[in-house]
């Protein structure tokens, strides 16, 4: 019997989505898997702070089963799991190794964001604030896994072929992303950025004038992974 348009879709269908389906349980069961890593190392941080300053805050926070928190003293990193599968650009140089040229479909990956914000952006729920993406984990349905972001992040886990999301990996990226943020401090913006404050402003904020406040203006990748 000949193929129809109808047999190519219920094909396509049946694979890609498929595929993606598998991608996305794999990710959900390894985030899964990192929150316990996290809550384990925080627990470990409190011990080893709490005789020495207890004004320092150190906690985990469970938001939902895609997104949990870290807060360390003056700054929260937010772990989400993005909903979707995706495939890298048709450009990256992931596509020259042999790992993805002897099948394109470990090239799908499910990805989770790292955010970095400020813990008074959410203590005094000043909305207009803004954080900051440190850090980015793709993760495909074999479990290999790459990293992007700033400093470690960009350049420790690039090895999609060799390396596995386990435990230990999610141990030594969550303490790298941890010193990241304790090392990029607050600056304090210019006086221009600041020169002006809205009616609107002083009348809502009640005991403080809620000047929308981030570690940095302008921050970004210079080289993100497009997706599809």
């Amino acid at each position: 019997m000949e193929k129809t348009e109808l047999d190519q879709i219920a094909g396509i269908l049946c694979s890609k989505a498929t595929l993606k389906q598998d991608i996305f349980k794999n990710t959900v069961e390894q985030f899964q898997e990192m929150k316990k890593v996290a809550f384990n190392l925080v627990e470990k941080l409190k011990d080893k702070v709490k005789d020495k300053d207890n004004r320092i805050v150190i906690d985990y926070l469970e938001k939902s089963k895609y997104e949990f928190h870290i807060t360390l003293a003056g700054d929260i990193l937010i772990f989400n799991l993005h909903s979707n599968v995706f495939k890298f650009d048709e450009n990256h140089s992931i596509w020259k190794t042999p790992y993805l040229g002897e099948d394109e479909k470990r090239g799908f990956t499910g990805i989770i964001n790292v955010y970095n914000f400020l813990a008074d952006s959410f203590r005094f729920n000043r909305i207009n604030d803004t954080g900051y993406l440190v850090g980015r984990i793709f993760i495909n349905s074999e479990n290999h896994f790459i990293t992007e972001g700033k400093r470690k992040m960009g350049f420790l886990y690039t090895e999609f072929e060799k390396l596995i999301f386990n435990p230990e990996f999610m141990e030594d990226i969550i303490e790298n992303l941890m010193i990241h943020i304790l090392d990029f401090d607050l600056y304090a913006p210019l006086y221009e950025q600041v020169s002006e404050v809205s009616v609107h402003q002083v009348k809502t904020t009640g005991d403080s004038i809620q000047l929308k406040t981030g570690k940095r203006m302008g921050f970004q990748f210079t080289t993100d992974v497009k997706v599809k």
